[in-house]
């Protein structure tokens, strides 16, 4: 037998597929775009900055657990000198 249809069994509509989620992804893409036409000169004149802050970055986040692997190695060694 089929359930019946209660409340509680119905989830909400994802925000995504509401319109008032499209109206702002088409809003966003149209102010992306004029600041894309209007400021290019000084978004590309930013590219190399942004590049080297970019390498700074990447060694923070992808070194997060660098130190804990450093330490067991570190110990592994000493105990192989003893």
């Amino acid at each position: 037998m089929d359930k019946p249809n209660s409340p509680s069994d119905a989830r909400p509509p994802s925000f995504w597929r509401s319109r008032s989620a499209i109206a702002f992804l088409v809003m966003g893409a149209t102010a992306a775009w004029y600041l894309w036409a209007e400021h290019r000169a000084h978004l590309l004149g930013a590219l190399p900055y942004l590049i080297l802050l970019a390498c700074p970055l990447m060694h923070v986040f992808m070194h997060r657990g660098h130190r804990g692997r450093h330490h067991d190695h570190h110990d592994h060694q000493e105990g192989e000198r003893r």
